[in-house]
């Protein structure tokens, strides 16, 4: 085809898809992106589940007397047994579903250029198996004993002794088998998803074109299958100690509810920290990552530039995988650990800023003497780098084994990994619902609505999460059930954090109200600003669009898209 039959081929495209322009047409779903949905239906329902009992352990913290309803006045060991069940749900079922399984099945086909995944069959497996643990895990709400109370990390020996408290013994049960099976399905989901980067790109897709949304799902899933594996290996020893009398994390003679357990053999509780942590840790940047990509790419696309330092991001995130596996011993330096085993990892945590500091310089490249456009994807994409670099801003701190003797132990902690992995990722995850909503539902949000979403978030996100820091500061210890009922000068201390717990806890109340509302498929603002609001990019033989951005597009691709919504209307052409 000549030059001048190409151009009038492409002006007779694009005024055909004019006409296209401002209408939503309902998605016909293909098999993956079914699956994608399923996991953020999944991780929404934990969600849901995870922040109602938060808002448990906050009322009880400030109100410990209170009576509620259908529960009565709450002990302590139900406040611990809502904290293992809130920090389960949210580390696994939401932070490691949504942002790795829920978004990649969803869009990673088609940015690869692939009709399918690589190993559908897998795919669908560890989509049921993700359901399954999730079931298992909250059948231990109605076994006898209820739910465990060790903690979200499971610390032996008491995690593994059945009589060190209600919970410990069928609910301790269901916990772990909920999180193998969990493990199991989170790392059948990741090969499928390295394969398909691997084999499923289309000509002229190389590793150099691929969109970094593409990269940082990469690294994930690799991150994936080595911390889950090791974990997985880590609670199969944890049952064995209990059901089998092996010792491998509990010493030959423990000290339990005034009577001595003797054990043959004796184990460690510290090997369980190392194997935990060494998942623990990666962990975070599996919830992180994702969203990284994302916004890198939204940052880009709504500030109309190309992505800066393209090879440079995708080395950072190579650099942030690799150095998030030697990190872990820093979450161990009040455990006992070797002085210069704590120099080594405390080395390795200072690292471990540099390429993180290295993106965020880029993001503020990407915007600088920018114009761009402020919707809401956009706003989830700025407040993801101001939450995370708040947040990270408080690592380095506890990077020092000599501050973070003090702090470990307080609501610094709390306040630091709410900001850095729980927020900025749930940030990264509503920016990629509010960009990708019309592929999901055929609708696009209310525009009005998702401003107002964003700023309740982002305000209440700081006035709850913020203020953590300067209780920990304090000296509030973060194991406590409740603040009163201490004589003493410790007494005294704690009491003294009672005021900011409260504003902590009315943040949080007001921060869990906030709603996401749909608009209605056909809005006529919408429709009124996108006639002379469409753009049309025609990929070279690069991988290039003509604004100079990296495609997600196969090469000789024709796409035609509105960018006035939250979501993008998009509509392909040959």
């Amino acid at each position: 085809m000549n030059r001048e039959t190409q151009s009038a081929a492409t002006a007779s495209t694009l005024s055909d898809a004019r006409h296209l322009v401002g209408t939503v047409v309902r998605p016909r779903w293909r098999e993956h992106q079914r699956i994608g949905l399923g996991y953020l239906g999944i991780a929404l329902f934990a969600l849901g589940i995870g922040a109602f009992l938060s808002l448990l352990m906050r009322v009880h913290r400030v109100l410990p007397a209170l009576s509620l309803p259908f529960l009565g006045v709450s002990r302590p060991e139900d406040y611990l047994a809502w904290v293992t069940m809130h920090g389960t749900l949210m580390v696994f079922f939401v932070l490691t579903v949504a942002p790795l399984s829920g978004f990649a099945n969803l869009v990673l086909p088609e940015q690869l250029g692939s009709r399918t995944m690589a190993l559908p069959l897998v795919n669908k497996v560890a989509l049921w198996l993700t359901a399954l643990a999730l079931l298992v895990l909250l059948a231990a709400f109605f076994v006898p004993g209820g739910i465990p109370i060790g903690g979200w990390s499971a610390y032996p020996p008491l995690s593994v002794l059945p009589d060190a408290g209600p919970g410990q013994a069928t609910g301790m049960d269901l916990w772990l088998l909920s999180l193998a099976i969990f493990c199991i399905a989170s790392t059948l989901g990741a090969v499928n998803l390295v394969v398909t980067v691997i084999r499923c790109r289309c000509a002229g897709m190389t590793y150099e074109r691929m969109p970094l949304t593409v990269w940082s799902w990469l690294v994930t899933s690799l991150l994936t299958v080595l911390a889950f594996s090791v974990l997985l290996a880590a609670l199969v020893m944890l049952f064995c100690d209990r059901h089998l009398g092996t010792a491998f994390f509990v010493p030959s003679l423990t000290w339990v509810s005034g009577a001595v357990q003797q054990r043959v053999g004796g184990g460690s509780p510290l090997l369980w920290l190392h194997l935990f942590w060494f998942f623990g840790h990666p962990e975070v940047y599996i919830a992180i990552l994702p969203g990284m990509g994302l916004v890198t790419m939204l940052l880009g696309t709504f500030a109309r530039r190309r992505i800066i330092g393209y090879r440079l991001m995708i080395g950072t995130t190579w650099l942030i995988g690799v150095l998030g596996l030697l990190v872990w011993g820093h979450h161990m330096f009040v455990a006992g650990l070797n002085p210069f085993a704590g120099t080594a990892f405390e080395v390795s945590t200072m690292a471990i800023a540099l390429p993180s500091t290295a993106k965020v310089l880029n993001w503020l490249v990407i915007l600088w003497r920018s114009r761009p456009k402020m919707q809401t994807p956009m706003l989830w994409a700025l407040g993801f780098v101001s939450i995370f670099v708040t947040g990270g801003l408080t690592g380095p701190i506890l990077a020092q084994p000599a501050l973070d003797s003090y702090l470990h132990n307080t609501f610094f902690v709390v306040g630091h990994f709410h900001l850095i992995m729980a927020m900025a990722a749930l940030f990264g995850i509503f920016a990629g619902v509010a960009y990708w909503f019309p592929l999901m539902t055929g609708r696009m949000l209310s525009e009005r609505l998702g401003r107002w979403h964003f700023w309740w978030t982002v305000f209440f996100a700081y006035n709850t999460f913020f203020p953590m820091l300067l209780t920990g500061l304090s000296g509030e210890p973060r194991h406590y059930a409740q603040l009163d009922g201490l004589a003493g000068v410790a007494g005294a201390l704690v009491r003294s954090t009672l005021p900011l717990e409260r504003h902590i806890t009315a943040s949080a109340i007001l921060l869990a109200t906030r709603t996401v509302a749909v608009g209605r498929q056909r809005d006529p603002e919408l429709e009124a600003r996108s006639a002379g609001d469409t753009e049309l990019m025609v990929v070279d033989d690069h991988g290039m669009g003509a604004s100079g951005h990296r495609s997600d597009l196969p090469s000789g691709a024709v796409r035609v898209r509105s960018t006035v919504a939250a979501g993008r209307s998009s509509r392909r052409f040959r």
